[in-house]
């Protein structure tokens, strides 16, 4: 009877082991699909800016979302000095125009929307 009150145990440890796996992977899943600024669709080309020290590029393009959905804009952050990918930094819907303004070499304003290139990244989906 211990014999069993212990396997017992042990079933219950294993399979809330497993339904948290499970739970991890569905939920990054769904992050990938659906959040994941690194899936973007590429867009259409439309203008760029150099930061005022030539450390950073900011590429913007313009998105088609196809015919139920409108334009979106997408900011790519390019490091100039250095062998780094490119990070997407900016995601906004119903926007078809890209002003960049860079406020200092780490910061810069797109579409009214201030962004810190080290650290910070806007994606409507998290607003």
């Amino acid at each position: 009877m211990v014999f069993i009150k212990d396997k017992r145990k042990l079933y219950k440890k294993v399979f809330i082991i497993i339904g948290l796996l499970v739970i991890s992977l569905v939920g990054y899943g769904v992050y990938w699909a659906f959040f994941d600024m690194n899936r973007l669709p590429t867009g259409e080309y439309l203008t760029e800016k150099t930061s005022p020290e030539g450390t950073y590029t900011l590429k913007t393009y313009l998105v088609d979302g196809g015919a139920t959905t409108s334009y979106s804009i997408r900011g790519e952050l390019v490091f100039n000095n250095k062998d780094k990918k490119t990070k997407n930094i900016y995601w906004n819907y119903r926007e078809e125009t890209a002003n960049i303004e860079w406020i200092d070499n780490d910061t810069v304003i797109i579409n009214g929307h201030s962004l810190d290139v080290s650290k910070d990244k806007f994606d409507f989906r998290n607003q």
